[in-house]
């Protein structure tokens, strides 16, 4: 007989994984062929490397650059 934990363990073993799927469903397309910062052609090799980017190489390391500075924690 299973007890209340099994079961919770079970459910959310069936969450996790439908959550995944979803998430990779909506990101299994071949992404944008323009990028959404510049508007200048994705490469259909960068599309398919990375499905559902966004931006070109240049514009997202452009962008991950700047989250990189960004502060992690604004409080003191």
């Amino acid at each position: 007989m299973t007890d209340y934990y099994d079961r919770a363990q079970a459910l959310e073993a069936r969450q996790r994984e439908a959550a995944l799927a979803a998430h990779r469903a909506g990101h299994a397309g071949a992404g944008q062929e323009h990028c959404e910062d510049c508007d200048g052609e994705i490469p259909v090799p960068r599309r398919a490397a990375v499905p559902g980017c966004t931006r070109c190489v240049a514009c997202q390391a452009r962008h991950e650059q700047r989250r990189s500075r960004w502060p992690m924690n604004t409080t003191n």
